[in-house]
């Protein structure tokens, strides 16, 4: 095969010099032939082997066979049923070339929105272990949230992954920035759309923003590639390297590490998202005068056991209130009960599993009202009479004797007596 810097040598000797085809290839010491293809080629040559046959070529059909009718049947599944015997690797290299053919391919746009357009949410999960009490950590949820038009970041650790702590989360980075976007897309995480469609509480704090939730199709990652790329980058340059004392700490030290992680600049918008945030803001809606439904809730009869639960942990209440109803409401911070509007129980979040939480007054009442109660049995003996014996008199009714002698003081009038 002719050189490519003997194929410059040619094409310069004959085209800037003039030297003759036959004087070339006296010089180089090749083919007058080979001179000819150097000079009628505007290219430089290139060594290109021929293709050698692949152990998949005679397979082809079968695979393709059942490419056809399962586009997505995996490659160890289709080597089973078509008796593959060799290695994987061959028969993975033919199915990257054939799948694309019965699959299709979605190719992905570049984006690009408008100020106050959209904010992209997902939950990431650190697998650092955050110690919550005496002897127990957990690996916690932490809500991220991502400003389209500035990529502005905002993220906050949160006890857990239901439908009242996400939206707690969500108010109180939103609240932090002071507004928020038209449009807020979240995937099909279970407390905010699992089924498909946006659950009642969702709904509900969207409504109050007088914003929306858009639900990202299944198993489409990249229709919030922006937030997904930013848990990423919070899994290799905020974690590495910390400790945590609690999730509060972590809380603190993401905040510090947030207004660093802000003032970079990305490349995707030539800026940086603390400067492009005031464009963003302008063009956000204002929040309402009320705070949307957040925190986890419900209504349930104060037991004997005069415990709540919330998330796995119990809180006691005042006994005072044991068979009536009271409503718990639960924030990342704090748990409150009321009792016909009236406060009976504020206890401090426990973030722990399985956990019991007593507020010493509610037990010092419990134990004055179990007292109480058995004072009041002991003076109810006191009281009872006994006979000589020692066994308690029993008390009849006054009819039973009215029945015993056969006497009745309200007779039924007869037919004659009302003539």
């Amino acid at each position: 095969m002719l050189k490519v810097e003997d194929w410059a040598e040619i094409r310069r000797l004959h085209r800037a010099e003039g030297v003759p085809i036959k004087e070339i290839a006296r010089r180089l010491g090749v083919a007058r032939n080979t001179v000819r293809a150097a000079l009628s080629s505007d290219r430089p040559p290139k060594y290109e082997r021929a293709p050698r046959g692949s152990v998949a070529d005679t397979f082809e059909p079968q695979i393709r066979a059942l490419l056809k009718e399962w586009p997505r049947m995996p490659a160890p599944v289709i080597a089973e049923r078509i008796a593959w015997p060799y290695s994987m690797s061959p028969l993975k290299k033919r199915l990257a070339l054939l799948r694309p053919e019965y699959v299709g391919i979605d190719p992905v746009d570049r984006v690009q929105y408008e100020p106050g357009e959209i904010t992209q949410c997902d939950l990431w999960f650190p697998e650092t272990r955050i110690s919550v009490a005496a002897g127990q950590e957990r690996i916690l949820p932490v809500l991220v949230m991502t400003l389209g038009f500035s990529r502005y970041l905002s993220a906050a650790m949160i006890p857990s992954r239901q439908g009242g702590d996400i939206l707690s989360g969500m108010w109180s980075l939103i609240s932090a920035i002071g507004r928020v976007t038209k449009t807020l897309v979240w995937d099909r995480e279970s407390a905010i759309g699992g089924t498909g469609r946006v659950t009642t509480p969702a709904a509900a704090f969207a409504g109050t923003l007088a914003t929306r939730i858009r639900l990202a199709p299944p198993r489409d990652p990249e229709y919030k590639g922006m937030v997904e790329r930013n848990n990423q980058f919070l899994e290799t340059s905020f974690l590495p390297g910390r400790h945590f004392a609690s999730p509060q700490d972590f809380n603190h030290q993401l905040d510090d590490w947030l207004l660093r992680a802000n003032s970079r600049t990305v490349r995707s918008i030539q800026g940086r998202p603390a400067d492009l945030l005031e464009t963003d803001y302008l063009s956000m809606l204002p929040l309402p005068p009320v705070v949307p439904p957040i925190g986890l809730n419900r209504r349930i009869r104060l037991a004997r056991d005069y415990y709540v639960r919330v998330d796995t942990v119990d809180y006691s209440v005042d006994p005072q209130v044991i068979g009536r109803f009271v409503d718990v409401t639960a924030s990342p911070e704090t748990v409150t009960v009321f009792c016909e509007g009236q406060v009976v129980a504020r206890h401090q979040r426990s973030w722990a599993k399985q956990a019991v939480v007593t507020d010493p007054a509610h037990a010092t009442t419990a134990q004055r009202m179990r007292q109480a109660l058995a004072l009041d049995r002991r003076q109810r003996e006191a009281a009872t009479r006994h006979h000589p014996d020692g066994h308690a008199v029993t008390l009849r009714a006054l009819p039973d004797y009215d029945a015993l002698f056969g006497v009745d003081f309200n007779p039924i009038p007869t037919k004659a007596g009302n003539e």
